[in-house]
């Protein structure tokens, strides 16, 4: 866990100062180069510095161990940050859209940006693709779904960087200083998209859900491997932070004494983490063979084949 740890607070520390240099860079040359786009990119270059100062709050949470009141530790704060990574994201984009809906409509001839837009647009690019990278790097290396949010977040502001570029080409090739609010609206709507992908994803975590069916897979391939373990079911498993927590019902031959069942049981637990990546802890529920209950929840095997 210190290891991980570590690993998040060196990515978030690598974002922070990276995004505070661009923001101040963009945020300073749009307005002197009275470029909307470029100003916008500035803006939403700032969020990024909150959204890496949150991550590095969240590293220090999440690596307190469990108490009284969180028994099983205070991982989950990492889908709570990602969540409000989102909202940040979305009221950043939001006020870049009205601001540039604004200028398209104001009707007010307005200057070309100068030069210096250019400039500072193509350093972005170059900065934001090495953190991009660094913040995928570190997600993946400590599991983090925290990290990975901010880095398809950097890896949208790539492209929204290169949209003011092309934005900022069409003003001086058609002389019509608008294009550069049009390009601020398109990448007002690229963020809001980023926002709502990053947000759906937090709250499925958030209502113990999961879009991938290979977990799942995983835990009836390792069942399998047991002799005298029949029909899993009820199988449910959450995330806290990057571990998974697995509740499942087995049914076993019922003349068995209680140290056997518990004997198979263990063998059922020590399979499915050495099958699954980051495992926190499996709940076995043992029936003996061909216990009839009303069990509303969880997925039976033929359900993850569907």
């Amino acid at each position: 866990m210190e290891n991980r740890t570590a690993i998040i607070q060196k990515a978030s520390w690598i974002a922070l100062v990276g995004n505070f240099i661009l923001a101040f860079s963009k945020i300073f040359i749009g307005i002197l180069s009275g470029s909307l786009a470029v100003l916008s990119d500035g803006i939403d270059s700032a969020t990024d510095v909150l959204i890496a100062a949150m991550t590095l709050i969240a590293s220090k949470i999440t690596a307190k161990p469990g108490d009284r009141e969180h028994p099983y530790g205070h991982g989950r704060i990492e889908t709570v940050a990602t969540a409000i990574i989102s909202f940040i994201l979305f009221f950043a984009g939001a006020q870049i859209l009205f601001n540039a809906i604004g200028g398209i409509f104001s009707g007010v001839p307005e200057k070309l940006p100068s030069t210096m837009a250019i400039w500072v647009t193509i350093v972005s690019i170059a900065g934001k693709v090495g953190l991009a990278w660094s913040q995928f790097h570190f997600g993946k290396k400590s599991g983090s779904p925290m990290l990975i949010a901010n880095a398809k977040n950097m890896r949208g502001d790539v492209v929204t960087s290169a949209a003011v570029l092309i934005g900022l080409g069409l003003s001086y090739l058609t002389g019509l200083a608008v294009m550069d609010k049009i390009l601020g609206a398109l990448v007002a709507l690229w963020i809001l998209k980023n926002a709502i992908e990053i947000f759906m994803e937090a709250n499925t975590e958030l209502m113990d859900g999961t879009k991938s069916r290979e977990p799942y897979k995983g835990i009836f391939a390792a069942i399998a491997k047991i002799p005298s373990v029949d029909n899993p079911h009820r199988v449910r498993l959450r995330r806290v932070g990057s571990m998974l927590i697995i509740d499942l019902d087995i049914e076993v031959d019922p003349a068995m004494t209680v140290y056997e069942s518990h004997e198979i049981a263990l063998k059922v637990e020590k399979s499915i983490k050495e099958s699954l990546p980051d495992v926190y802890d499996v709940i076995i529920h043992i029936e003996p063979r061909g216990n009839v209950e009303d069990e509303k929840f969880g997925l039976t095997e033929g359900d993850v084949k569907r």
